[in-house]
């Protein structure tokens, strides 16, 4: 929760500020005004300072408001995981400052990868804060020219990067990069056991967090192709009132479920978190989660992440094709695309090469590792929670691109934004990312030691998958790969043939 307002907060003033950074000076410094000197202490706390010196800090310098949005404990947790991703910043230009606000672009050396920061400080001494806001920050235009390189150099590039991250356990999981469905790099990293000391190997099942919502999109979408449904139906014509209230059965349809524009929110709610996870395994034994749910707003009017949405279309895919959802995606998503080591595992049962989730916890007196598995669900379903691998992940991008699972048609409509349902950055069960003529779609998914992706470039063949079972293990892999290939695209293609 906490870790959220940290970031939330900070995107909408990201999204905002793309586009506007300016360098202070050829080397940038703090400047000497409340906020300035904030986010300096900031800066050198995340980098320097222990748990108990970190807790010190926050107790005697964060607003009373600021300090009771969370325990304690959950701030700490935050900087220190800042600290343990990054590692060490170089401030590199400052977009925004006055008296009590600023905010910093910062480059990680370490991690290769650019962080931003928004502190805002109260206008009256002692100038306490007010609240932070953090996350990926827009790299400053590269002077230098870009040259092409090999795919043996991209290869040898990641091996020495990912190398370094290890070194610094920053990383654990497996990473994966093709081109035109062909490998060009592929490692494992880290413990797939903390306990028994397991290594994690290439075809290691890591829990994909929300990528299960791409193949219950692709899945709709085959349904639709077969005439089984439509988008524009509305919910009440597959879902009765068990599932639903009677609003979201009239109000609510397809094409709203998969954009996250119906109005919905999440079924990890306080009746969830208060009950035994062996209570939710099948659809069904979702419902009393789900039916009070509704609305927050007119359906299509704007956009709004749910995983209520989502996992009513796993139930919508169940009624429609007359099959258990879960048997629905292994016959027509996994078993054609070639995914044998994916599924919704029950994890009360023994799974062979299957990853332990992991976060790292700081309190005042220590840090200690902590694994997820009383965290998460017993069996993942139509919203997320299932396991794959990065070839797995691989092969399911090779399916789609090659038409395997549905028409290259329903492939263009699942990958486009949706700008008439206010949903620009996100398609049918896709994120999608315009950087220049490149359109890059996929997912990612995160929870509690867990942080996976998958990236497909649609017009230069690129694909990567990076599966962590550390919480913050994914993203600056992630930013480094997409970094990397953005700029392989960009060289001019004369310097040197790519193989």
């Amino acid at each position: 929760m906490i870790r959220k307002f940290y970031i939330s907060l900070f995107l909408a003033v990201a999204f905002l500020m793309t586009g506007t950074i300016s360098l202070t000076a050829e080397t940038p410094e703090f400047p000497d005004t409340p906020a300035g000197k904030r986010t300096r202490e900031i800066i050198q706390l995340v980098e320097k300072a222990t748990n108990e010196e970190t807790g010190k800090y926050i107790t005697e310098n964060f607003t009373l408001e600021f300090l009771k949005f969370a325990p304690l404990e959950q701030h700490i947790q935050v900087l220190r995981e800042t600290q343990d991703t990054y590692k060490e910043f170089q401030l590199k230009a400052i977009p925004q400052s006055t008296d009590s606000e600023l905010t910093a672009l910062m480059w990680s050396p370490v991690t290769e990868t650019w962080f931003r920061l928004n502190l805002k400080v109260e206008e009256k001494p002692p100038h306490k804060i007010l609240s932070i806001r953090m996350g990926p920050g827009t790299p400053l235009p590269d002077k230098t020219p870009a040259q092409k390189m090999t795919h043996q150099q991209m290869a040898e590039a990641i091996k020495v990067y990912m190398e370094k991250l290890v070194e610094k356990d920053i990383f654990s999981g497996t990473v994966l990069l093709a081109k035109d469905g062909e490998v060009i790099f592929k490692g494992a990293y880290g413990p797939a056991s903390k306990r028994y000391d397991i290594p994690n190997r290439i075809d290691t099942k890591f829990n994909l967090g929300s990528m299960n919502k791409m193949f219950t999109a692709v899945a709709i979408a085959q349904l639709v192709e077969k005439g089984k449904l439509g988008y524009d139906d509305l919910v009440g014509k597959y879902l009765d009132n068990t599932w639903v209230q009677k609003e979201t059965a009239e109000k609510v349809k397809i094409k709203h479920l998969l954009t996250h524009t119906s109005g919905l929110g999440s079924y990890f709610n306080k009746k969830y978190w208060d009950s035994s996870r062996l209570l939710f395994r099948d659809l069904e034994d979702y419902k009393p989660l789900i039916i009070d749910d509704k609305p927050r707003f007119e359906p299509g009017t704007r956009w709004s992440y749910s995983n209520t949405g989502m996992f009513l279309l796993g139930a919508v895919i169940a009624k429609a094709s007359g099959m258990n959802y879960f048997d629905y995606i292994r016959e027509n998503i996994y078993k054609p695309a070639g995914m044998v080591n994916s599924d919704c595992y029950e994890m009360d049962r023994p799974v062979p090469n299957l990853a332990i989730g992991y976060v790292k916890k700081y309190t005042e007196t220590g840090s200690y590792w902590r694994n997820n598995i009383f965290d998460h669900v017993v069996k993942g379903g139509p919203a997320g929670g299932g396991f794959s691998t990065v070839e797995d992940l691989l092969a399911f991008a090779r399916a789609l691109r090659s038409n395997t699972l549905i028409s290259k048609e329903s492939v263009e409509l699942v990958t486009s934004p949706k700008p008439e349902l206010n949903s620009s950055t996100y398609g049918y069960g896709f994120t999608i990312s315009e950087k220049g003529d490149e359109r890059i779609v996929g997912h990612s998914g995160g929870f509690t030691g867990i942080r996976s992706t998958l990236r497909i470039f649609l017009k230069n063949g690129y694909t990567f998958a990076v599966m962590s079972n550390y919480t913050s293990g994914m993203t600056p892999v992630k930013e480094k790969l997409e970094t990397l290939i953005l700029a392989n695209i960009a060289a001019p293609h004369d310097d040197v043939p790519t193989p």
